[in-house]
């Protein structure tokens, strides 16, 4: 039976009065939050932390950058989708890549529209890997904050708050689970005053077989 973050509230709280952390099985996870809502500070928690290997977090931005040298789309609408093209393309492959050797992968991207969602839950059914989704807070002031803080150009304020009305209306935990997801986990941040490596605490990531096997 597919779970949410408040099935476990049952469960038997750790020694120090916090619930233990969620296991999250090998297979795809797919992140779920608008820019600025802290998903790339929370994968890095995870690098740093040893959770994850590097290597499992694939990210539409670090490949754009890898592909193109910059995070801006480029001024030609053309030349913009093909562009993105490309970069979804590499996504599914290393995504793909991953799946097929039973390992798990972190699909960080905004993810906030069912289309979106749509095309990584296939590859996920592909290969018969479960898909977890972690979603994080659409919280307009908490996110207009962050982005000013960050300084993107990439984005304007009301791109920003234009993805957080997105998710609010289309990313609802019933809602993923309906669309595939076995569980779906809210990830604390800054409106719960919980740090990155915080949030990474409350999970562990099983990292499926070893290579070679």
């Amino acid at each position: 039976m597919p779970e949410n973050s408040a099935d476990r509230a049952g469960a038997r709280p750790s020694p120090h009065g916090l619930a233990p952390p969620t296991p999250i099985p090998a297979g795809l996870v797919v992140l779920v939050g608008p820019p600025a809502s802290g998903k790339t500070s929370f994968v890095r928690a995870l690098v740093e932390r040893r959770q994850i290997e590097a290597e499992a977090v694939v990210s539409s931005d670090e490949m754009r950058l890898e592909l193109f040298g910059a995070v801006s789309e480029p001024a030609d609408s053309d030349a913009a989708d093909a562009a993105d093209a490309r970069i979804f393309e590499e996504r599914d492959r290393r995504i793909a890549a991953r799946l097929a050797a039973g390992r798990s992968v972190i699909a960080e991207s905004t993810n906030v529209t069912p289309q979106a969602r749509e095309r990584l839950i296939a590859l996920a059914r592909r290969f018969g890997a479960p898909v977890t989704v972690l979603r994080f807070a659409p919280d307009v002031a908490g996110l207009l904050q962050q982005y000013a803080e960050r300084g993107r150009t990439d984005l304007s304020a009301t791109d920003v708050r234009a993805y957080a009305a997105v998710m609010s209306r289309d990313a609802g935990a019933d809602r993923l689970r309906a669309e595939g997801a076995a569980a779906v986990h809210d990830v604390p941040g800054r409106r719960e005053a919980v740090t990155p490596a915080g949030a990474a605490a409350r999970f562990t990531f099983a990292p499926g077989r070893p290579p070679g096997r």
